[in-house]
């Protein structure tokens, strides 16, 4: 798979074995059953990444709350990774737990997340990846900016709301401007289902602008 064939949403992640700071790993089968978060930043012993690296691990139990692994990429060799976490750990006393990939560009190719105008910088990129190695959401980031942290962990329990539940999430769930953290329920394009939802609906907790904008609390 080459960059013009990347990886879309509703894609298998592609299969891939890599070598990190923490040994060899088979992606996306040694998280079956979890979810994962693999993403790239443009190289090591630079300041944004300094900074989101150190951000990722202050929310690594979080993540791994939600049954969500973390693993880091860049264009760099294993040592060149294990030298800047230990500048991490020594100066900025964070020790950074997750495995991060050392790639020669192959994996960053297969993926689509060279930068096309940074030589081997990987761009800022996340991929989250389900249980069944499903990739659910790709997110770019440019070099200048450095990502929202919180903003991934919302997407991963949006999504696992989403999958339990069958519902929605408003936007700058769970804190929207109509509904707050409550979610939104699928529309029912069948008029024998609307007549009932409106008839039983309220009953049900369920309240409505209409009938194709229904929400609820979970």
């Amino acid at each position: 798979m080459d960059r013009n064939n990347m990886p879309l949403l509703g894609d298998n992640f592609p299969e891939m074995e890599v070598q990190t700071t923490k040994g060899m790993y088979n992606l996306p089968g040694d998280f079956k059953g979890q979810w994962f978060i693999l993403f790239s930043h443009p190289a090591d012993f630079t300041p944004v990444c300094t900074t989101e690296f150190v951000a990722f691990q202050k929310r690594y139990d979080a993540f791994r709350k939600m049954n969500c692994e973390l693993i880091g990429l860049s264009v760099d060799q294993v040592f060149s990774h294990i030298k800047w976490e230990e500048w991490i750990n020594e100066n900025l006393d964070t020790e950074i737990e997750f495995p991060i990939i050392a790639d020669t560009g192959k994996i960053a190719n297969t993926l689509g997340i060279i930068h096309p105008s940074k030589g081997t910088n990987t761009v800022r990129a996340v991929f989250v990846v389900d249980p069944e190695g499903v990739l659910r959401t790709m997110l770019y980031y440019p070099q200048e900016l450095g990502r929202n942290m919180d903003e991934i962990l919302r997407i991963v329990e949006g999504l696992q709301i989403s999958d339990d539940n069958n519902v929605a999430m408003p936007a700058n769930w769970p804190k929207n401007e109509l509904m707050g953290d409550e979610v939104l329920v699928p529309q029912e394009p069948n008029v024998n289902k609307i007549k009932e939802r409106r008839e039983k609906g309220e009953k049900e907790g369920l309240k409505c602008y209409d009938w194709w904008l229904c929400h609820k609390k979970l």
